[in-house]
């Protein structure tokens, strides 16, 4: 496990090598599976990213603020040479350019959410960025579509995401 509380730590500075991290994609407003794809698509068109494998979508029950449409979740698998702040900076971008608005409203209807899940085996905690995802062992919306990309995925942790995934179920 690697620990990182800086982004301009030496191991995500001109490595030349690529890392593997997983985005969570999610949407209940508009045209959901639709933006979804244009999402991930935009993600393959960034710099320096590259999209390896996409779960299959589901419906899922909203979380936290339960009275509003049902959402639907994935995630995707990406090879990057981005550092995990700037990775971040590039899935808020995206979400953005395809309308998603920041509102008061925590847990609230959006047309897009992409989440940086885990970004290789790293755990980075600084101001508006924490990996792993914070709450990711106790959604199973999360959960289950890294299990459908790779069924032998292990946290920094070491806990396995199969595992975890029984836990919570």
């Amino acid at each position: 496990m690697t620990t990182d509380r800086s982004s301009e730590w030496f191991p995500y500075r001109s490595t030349g090598s690529s890392r593997r991290a997983y985005v969570g994609l999610g949407a209940n407003l508009g045209e959901r599976r639709d933006t979804i794809g244009r999402a991930v698509e935009l993600l393959g068109q960034a710099p320096e990213i590259a999209v390896v494998a996409v779960s299959t979508l589901r419906e899922t029950a909203p979380v936290g603020l339960e009275d509003q449409p049902t959402f639907m979740n994935g995630a995707c698998a990406v090879e990057t040479t981005l550092p995990p702040r700037t990775l971040l900076d590039e899935l808020l971008a995206i979400e953005a350019r395809l309308g998603r608005t920041r509102s008061e409203v925590r847990w609230g209807p959006r047309i897009i959410d992409l989440d940086l899940l885990l970004y290789d085996q790293f755990v980075v905690d600084e101001p508006g960025l924490v990996i792993p995802h914070p709450r990711l062992h106790e959604r199973v919306f999360a959960l289950e579509p890294l299990l459908d990309i790779d069924p032998n995925l292990s946290l920094p942790d070491g806990h396995s995401v199969k595992n975890l995934l029984v836990a919570i179920k």
